[in-house]
């Protein structure tokens, strides 16, 4: 099993407040049968969460030096803006583990009017946007083929397994099973964050079961997908 998304590098935005933290996050991972994962910590522009690559390197190459279990890649989950072409540029944020894959965050409550253009402009410079937990959003929870267009364009979708588990309530449950069920996401993820925050990645397998009845299907979503991501191939 791998992971595409997770705050488990430390000390630069809402997840992991430290190196000791990290590694007791890892454990937990590993014993559960993860052998490779993805930090994508949140870039917002113009905000605290803004640590730049070469921040976000040096933390990866301490964390794997102390911990050498799990094969760690690094990302970034940004924060949609209309200049994340500059800050790839920049090297402010970078794409899942150099791969044409970039992770992307939507507001929670409100559309984004110029979304459009914004993943137009992306899949123009060949920029494959993945976007995270649609199944939070609450305008794809009134309609789940909010991203059909844009699913037309290239895009990929990442759901939160956690939302399985009612982690993010009712609607956020719900939402996850309709998409899941009409084959509208890619992968699915952790999004671990910290302390607290464990998952139920135990109960997975047989929760998944149920929503999901094709076995290679579930494959893809835990394991297989991520693996192209993190070898830059096609999905």
């Amino acid at each position: 099993m791998k992971d595409i998304h997770s705050h488990i590098l430390y000390g630069i935005d809402d997840g992991s407040r430290g190196v000791e933290e990290s590694i007791e996050l890892l454990d937990h991972l590993y014993y559960h049968g993860v052998t490779d994962i993805i930090l994508t910590p949140h870039y917002i522009e113009n905000s605290k969460y803004s640590c730049n690559n070469k921040k976000k390197a040096e933390l990866l190459q301490e964390l794997q030096q102390q911990y050498k279990k799990i094969n760690l890649y690094l990302g970034n989950e940004v924060y949609i803006t209309e200049n994340i072409l500059d800050l790839l540029k920049k090297e402010e944020i970078m794409t899942l583990n150099y791969s044409r894959y970039l992770l992307i965050e939507l507001p929670m409550n409100s559309e984004i009017k110029n979304l459009d253009s914004i993943i137009f402009d992306l899949v123009r410079n060949n920029i494959i946007p993945i976007i995270a937990h649609p199944e939070r959003y609450r305008y794809v929870q009134k309609n789940i083929h909010y991203f059909d267009e844009f699913r037309n364009m290239g895009i990929l979708l990442q759901g939160n397994y956690e939302s399985l588990f009612n982690q993010y309530g009712s609607s956020a449950k719900k939402t996850l099973k309709k998409l899941l069920r009409e084959d509208m996401i890619s992968f699915l993820a952790s999004d671990m964050h910290r302390i607290g925050y464990m998952t139920h990645i135990e109960l997975l397998d047989k929760k998944l079961a149920r929503i999901v009845k094709d076995t290679k299907k579930r494959k893809a979503l835990l394991e297989d997908n991520i693996e192209k991501v993190i070898h830059d191939e096609d999905i």
